[in-house]
């Protein structure tokens, strides 16, 4: 019986020296886990910050003044209206063709906010066309229904989509890409190519490519996640899942530049 407990004190003695060491073990990596979602969240909070920034120079140094020279303007063709009605025309014509460059100035602010095409086309469309010439051949699905996503799912969803088949583009023209939605309690996206895949340096390296951080960023803000990695088989493979039910703290989103750029 002796022996039987000292066994038994034996092998817990070894559980908790396990169990103590696995901890340990997992401290660290809990510590890197837990800097890397500041990093990013702190990325994100910048991103944004600097967004605004943009758009209130544009609004208060762009487009203000604008608005303000054309009421000038207008009273001065008032004015020339009662004096000197002859002179009248060409001032009006001048003001219509700054009146034009205002409203470009505000469609721009607009599709900057949201990309137009969601609304004039609904997600899969959206995708659809900028998909148009990316590359042989796109497949585009939704399974599920598109209708009702949250605003900031579907713009999340339609910059990662289009960030991804910009990759394409650049770097596997002559590649097939499909690209997969799937609506359950979240919006699933994966994007996937046959191309060559990533290239070193962007596999798991401490400073990815632009273009792949952006497409991080913009699940993360979220509260989802978008993992890239090259397929077994060749091609590159983004899967990417987003909460349909976005996180209080999200209540915006940033527009990093999308172009035609190397990831």
């Amino acid at each position: 019986m002796r022996a039987v407990l000292a066994r038994a004190a034996v092998l817990a003695g070894a559980f908790t020296a396990g169990a103590v060491a696995a901890r340990a073990a997992t401290i660290p990596h809990l510590r890197r886990l837990t800097a890397d979602l500041q990093r990013s969240r702190e990325r994100i909070l910048a991103n944004r910050e600097e967004e605004r920034r943009r758009l209130r120079h544009d609004l208060h140094d762009g487009l203000g003044p604008t608005l303000a020279s054309l009421a000038m303007s207008l009273d001065a063709a008032r004015i020339t209206l009662a004096c000197e009605p002859e002179r009248t025309d060409p001032l009006l014509a001048e003001v219509r063709n700054r009146l034009a460059g205002a409203v470009g100035e505000i469609r721009d602010l607009a599709h900057g906010l949201r990309p137009p095409a969601l609304d004039d086309l609904g997600l899969v469309a959206a995708i659809e066309s900028f998909a148009d010439g990316c590359c042989e051949r796109v497949d585009v699905r939704f399974d599920g229904e598109p209708a009702g996503l949250p605003a900031a799912v579907e713009v999340a969803a339609y910059r990662i989509a289009q960030e991804a088949l910009t990759n394409v583009r650049l770097h596997a023209p002559e590649s097939c890409a499909s690209v997969r939605l799937k609506r359950d309690t979240e919006l699933h996206l994966v994007v996937a190519d046959s191309g060559p895949g990533l290239p070193d340096s962007a596999r798991g390296g401490p400073k990815p490519g632009r273009g792949l951080a952006s497409m991080r960023e913009w699940a993360a803000e979220i509260g989802g996640s978008c993992v890239i990695t090259s397929r077994n088989g060749g091609g590159t493979l983004v899967a990417v899942r987003l909460p349909l039910a976005a996180p209080q703290t999200a209540d915006g989103y940033h527009r990093p530049s999308v172009g035609r750029r190397r990831a």
